[in-house]
């Protein structure tokens, strides 16, 4: 009886805890060599990438770390590493597992929604760990951040498939936020951006993540609050009017409306339309976001090999100077 009562109010207080702009997120735990992680697939298929996902296992042994796999890993069901009811478990079992000390997703694609409602966080909130991922990940990110832990978006473990010497730096950085090692960014200043003056000092807790992620979480319990935070952002593989589309939405939900700032990482494999978009990619953002918003570009975060990993809830000091942008985590 006492967990009927308890847990729910533990999820209440936890929602009402992250939706406070000043009161910082829990940290879950630093790792320790010794421990073990699990490596799992919430959402697209793992066809014939076995032995990605065995480098990607290698390269956290070589930290001191143990791995362990989603029983269902490698299951394939049509689009999706398995059935949602599979894919499910194994998120959940790794969520529950107290020797479990942090997530890492195989690879994003799409099907993490597909799960997100079905999964119980009861026992994670309880015992909070690292959630590793970006993509369809943002689904996770998004929803965790609601309940008041910090998450990690940053590379995944199909990732390892890229040039080693290309996400040398992302594999760094993922490293130095999971043994809980200071993270911080200097960035050459782009030309598109905007409102970013030399000697300038902003700061919020960083949030967000795929664009189209963002949008489809509009009017779930898994929708951002972006009140005095700084919003990330990235996209791949769509048509500029298909982003406009998606960030004229997120302007309509009031996500640009009190930001203290936007981060905009990598826009990959931007299609081309038959009928010409007529401007860059950037000055399309730039036209959505309110004039009074500063708008830094060129962050090396998304799907590139170079993907920086961020934590996303933490409090992030942003300053320029001579052109060097700076990002520092608190």
């Amino acid at each position: 009886m006492k967990n009927i009562i308890i847990l729910p109010f533990l999820l209440m207080i936890s929602v009402a805890f992250s939706q406070t702009p000043t009161m910082n997120l829990i940290t879950p735990p630093s790792l320790l060599k010794g421990d073990t992680i699990a490596i799992i697939a919430p959402a697209g298929i793992l066809k014939n990438r076995k032995h990605i996902i065995d480098k990607a296992k290698k390269l956290a042994q070589s930290w001191g770390l143990k791995v362990v796999y989603g029983n269902n890993l490698f299951k394939q069901e049509n689009h999706f590493a398995g059935t949602d009811e599979e894919r499910c478990q194994d998120f959940q079992d790794a969520l529950d597992n107290k020797n479990i000390k942090a997530i890492w997703a195989a690879r994003g694609g799409y099907g993490s929604v597909r799960i997100l409602d079905k999964l119980d966080f009861s026992k994670f909130i309880e015992n909070p760990k690292w959630v590793t991922g970006y993509s369809d990940i943002t689904a996770f990110h998004n929803h965790i951040h609601n309940l008041g832990i910090e998450t990690i978006h940053g590379i995944m473990a199909t990732s390892l498939q890229e040039n080693p010497d290309k996400i040398a730096k992302s594999i760094a950085s993922l490293k130095k936020i999971l043994f809980g090692e200071k993270l911080s960014y200097q960035i050459s200043a782009s030309k598109y951006n905007r409102n970013i003056k030399n000697n300038q000092k902003f700061s919020g807790k960083l949030i967000g993540g795929n664009i189209a992620i963002l949008a489809s979480m509009l009017g779930s319990d898994s929708q951002l609050s972006t009140e005095n935070k700084v919003l990330f952002i990235e996209e791949i593989g769509e048509y500029k009017y298909s982003i406009d589309r998606m960030l004229q939405s997120l302007k309509r939900a009031n996500y640009f409306t009190k930001v203290n700032a936007v981060i905009v990482g990598d826009m990959t494999k931007i299609k081309k339309n038959s009928t010409p978009w007529g401007s860059a990619i950037e000055q399309l953002i730039l036209e959505v976001i309110p004039e009074s918003i500063p708008v830094i570009f060129n962050f090396p975060a998304g799907h590139e090999p170079d993907n920086r990993a961020l934590i996303m809830g933490r409090k992030i000091m942003i300053t320029t100077q001579n052109r060097i942008v700076s990002l520092k985590f608190e």
